[in-house]
């Protein structure tokens, strides 16, 4: 049985990016201090039973922009009230603007393997349309840093999707990023989210998304320059060069039991029952202080909608899923509830099948949430 992993929710960001829908706010050393003593009692009080963790993350909002002294007490703090394997991987999001030799170095020294970077792009229009900070030049400047820094996997997150980008923009991003010698890529299609300031122009008329079809042509083609680059797309997002996936984030679409600590942090055990927290600092914290669970809700999945989930997210992965062990697991007789569509998405060249394992192709991927509507459960 695959170990569990921990994910602890950094919320604090300089500044808010047009396009984030995320729990994060701009926030001083007060509230950070309250964060950090709220995080390590939510460890404590946690009853975790899931066994010990072999990967820890820490995400966000932006990790990088906490102090290397405070990122020691947390990590000692967690050590103290829960399990960890001797080989747990520690990994991080940083921005590039936070990016110097110093604090590469400070978290190297804490045991972190994987830094990713939140890039976005290296085209300065499209950073200014992103509400970034830092410029293509200053990516560049970071990713060289963490390269000579040791980190043994270094990734970067890029998206494309923005109405008006142009494929030679975006393959000039992937080009650049894997000539850059990045070990993993996350290309993000861009969403626009209602609660984001992005959500508030596109209701007022200020803003549009890029065509479907349009964004499916970019996708692919990043399959293909990636491809041509020694990456291999092993998640409907992510792309790694061999022994650099990421093996936190694949125990989600593996249905693997994962903690999360913090705001808005979401949990499973790995079984049918998933947790969730309040998604605002002060009401979180609030509850924590006050001897509660800082949670906002949770449920216990039934075996249809477990059934569900294991479809949706074993398509998401290159290697697919086993319809014969699912049909075993749950008693369902998928194959043949489902082999009308099998077989087109097989003569459309949209997936693969061998009797048992199904696969989505890069071109069915890109299409992946409608076929996985079609799928028929019984």
């Amino acid at each position: 049985m695959e170990s569990p992993g921990l994910y602890v929710h950094v919320p604090f960001c300089s500044s808010i990016c047009p396009y984030c829908d995320f729990s994060v706010t701009l926030a001083g050393e007060a509230r950070r201090a309250r964060w950090e003593s709220c995080l390590l009692r939510e460890a404590e009080t946690s009853l975790w039973d899931a066994g010990a963790f072999d990967t820890l993350y820490l995400g966000g909002g932006t990790p990088s922009s906490l102090r290397p002294d405070r990122v020691r007490r947390i990590l000692d703090g967690l050590g103290e009230s829960l399990d960890f394997e001797e080989s747990c991987r520690l990994s991080f999001e940083a921005n590039p603007e936070d990016i110097n030799p110093s604090m590469l170095k400070a978290w190297r020294e804490l045991g972190f393997s994987m830094i990713s970077l939140g890039v976005q792009s290296f085209d300065d229009e499209m950073l200014r349309r992103l509400g970034r900070k830092h410029s293509g030049d200053e990516a560049r400047e970071a990713l060289r840093q963490a390269r000579e820094s040791g980190f043994e996997t270094v990734s970067v997150d890029l998206i494309f999707g923005l109405e008006g980008q142009e494929e030679s923009a975006w393959r000039r991003d992937l080009e650049t990023a894997a000539g850059l010698g990045v070990d993993h890529l996350s290309c993000y299609q861009l969403t626009i989210e209602g609660g984001s300031l992005f959500g508030r122009r596109k209701r007022e008329g200020r803003l549009r998304e890029m065509q479907e079809e349009r964004q499916a042509e970019l996708y692919l083609l990043a399959h293909r320059v990636l491809a041509d680059h020694g990456f291999e797309g092993y998640e409907i997002s992510n792309f790694a060069r061999p022994g650099h996936r990421s093996h936190h984030n694949l125990k989600y679409w593996r249905g693997t039991a994962y903690l999360g600590l913090g705001p808005a942090a979401h949990s499973f055990d790995g079984k049918n029952r998933r947790w969730w927290n309040k998604r605002k600092l002060r009401l979180w914290a609030g509850l924590i202080e006050s001897g509660l669970s800082g949670r906002a809700g949770e449920e216990v999945l039934s075996p249809d909608q477990r059934l569900l989930e294991e479809l949706m997210l074993g398509l998401r992965l290159s290697e697919g899923l086993d319809l014969k062990d699912l049909e075993k697991k749950y008693s369902r007789p998928l194959v043949d509830l489902n082999l009308e569509l099998i077989d087109g998405l097989v003569e459309d060249r949209l997936a693969l099948f061998d009797g048992s394992r199904l696969r989505l192709s890069p071109e069915g991927m890109a299409i992946a949430d409608a076929i996985i509507r079609r799928l028929e459960v019984g």
